[in-house]
């Protein structure tokens, strides 16, 4: 086998004893399962990457820019449609709260740790933070857009097909700008290399296969890999919730950090948090958008909307501000490192919460609230956010040019 397509055996290999127990799950145990059905969505989502990456040499431009971006989202999305689904065929369970868990926790993890920890690489190797291209103003400004409505859901007290409307609208709208604008004249590097060097009959066949074996594989392995998630953290004594929060999305999120970061540390940072920024302005908006959707198909009915507490409305209203604090940071198209370290420290604050809040509660002689530091650290995202706003509304009005494209 030529070294060059070394990491796409490895990559499918990866998802062998995924698919084996999926089919074949005999008396395992439920951490073995989702271990195994995690590195499967791992694996498939490298696979995913490098043929998006490849795919996008035969493809229109308008039609590829809707593919990469779908195929972005649709490990994330496999996980949390399911959690979405079960949710509408069991509407007082707890699936809906495993949903916006899982959905809350890739939104975060992009920014609180993808981003930071992208520049702090780059700002150690190289400038002391990352600057974006001018173009880059459609996804800050779209991005921009979506967080401000996110706020309101938590506000008014619901998630509903309305709400999933008006982010779908937001997303589309999104399309529609960078479909004139086309695809980034960027060269293709590492394994998606090797597909690029292909006849272009070859490399088509091995991207339609890439796509449909990655796909089924996802699809395939979503429902026992949150299935057993849920079941290993009663057996671990681990809460379900945040298990379903942090360790889920890191199989579907780990491929494009690691591409990211290797990006960074060969110097071309604009184009790694670049694509970090487009894939939170995905998930932002059509990831969310379609929860109320799927729930509403699988319930068989738009009312009344899913069952959500205000635990949950708290979760979106955190992950919110944090967007809108990350927009702030960005409207001028640069991001410093020590911008990176106040991101990241205010996402581990968060992060780490529930270790220390029962300690800091006896401490103070205060009642134990497990959403006690969630208010906390919104409030402290949008006032850091309204005050880079006010530092830097020069930009402003430069960032609606990104609505021109």
């Amino acid at each position: 086998m030529p070294r060059a397509f070394r990491p796409f055996f490895w990559a499918i290999l990866l998802t062998i004893p995924g698919l084996l127990l999926r089919f074949f799950p005999g008396q395992a145990s439920p951490i073995l399962l989702a271990t195994f059905a995690g590195l499967a969505i791992l694996g498939s989502s490298f696979l995913l990457t490098w043929a998006c990456e490849a795919g996008q040499l035969d493809m229109p431009q308008a039609v590829a820019i809707a593919v990469v971006a779908f195929i972005a989202v649709l490990p994330e999305y496999a996980v949390d449609m399911y959690f979405t689904w079960m949710a509408g065929q069991e509407p007082l369970s707890t699936y809906s709260h495993f949903a916006i868990a899982n959905m809350t926790g890739a939104n975060r993890l992009l920014i609180g740790l993808g981003w930071s920890v992208l520049v702090l690489i780059f700002a150690s190797r190289f400038h002391k933070g990352i600057r974006l291209r001018g173009e880059k103003r459609t996804e800050i400004f779209f991005l921009g857009l979506a967080t401000l409505y996110a706020l309101i859901i938590p506000l008014k007290g619901s998630l509903t097909w309305i709400d999933g409307v008006i982010l779908l609208a937001i997303y589309v709208w999104y399309l529609l700008i960078i479909a004139r604008r086309g695809l980034d004249d960027e060269p293709i590097e590492g394994p998606a290399a090797a597909l690029a060097k292909l006849k272009p009959g070859q490399r088509k066949l091995c991207v339609f296969f890439l796509f449909l074996f990655s796909a089924a594989v996802i699809v395939l392995d979503a429902e026992p890999f949150s299935e057993n998630l849920v079941k290993s953290g009663k057996l671990l004594g681990v809460n379900e919730f945040l298990l379903v929060q942090w360790i889920a999305p890191i199989a579907s999120e780990a491929p494009e950090f690691i591409i990211s970061i290797m990006f960074a540390m060969r110097g071309n940072a604009g184009l790694a948090l670049g694509s970090l920024l487009a894939s939170k302005l995905n998930q932002w908006t059509l990831l969310v958008g379609m929860i109320p959707w799927v729930y509403a198909l699988s319930s068989q009915g738009f009312t009344p909307p899913m069952n959500l507490d205000s635990h949950q409305f708290q979760e979106i209203l955190l992950t919110a501000a944090q967007s809108f604090f990350a927009v702030a940071l960005l409207m001028n198209l640069h991001l410093h490192k020590l911008q990176a370290v106040w991101l990241l420290l205010l996402f581990m604050g968060q992060f780490l919460a529930p270790l220390y809040e029962e300690l800091v509660a006896q401490c103070l002689g205060l009642q134990p609230d497990p959403l006690r530091f969630h208010r906390l650290f919104s409030w402290a995202y949008l006032f850091f956010g309204i005050c880079t706003v006010l530092r830097d509304r020069k930009y402003l009005l430069l960032l609606l040019r990104g609505f021109k494209g």
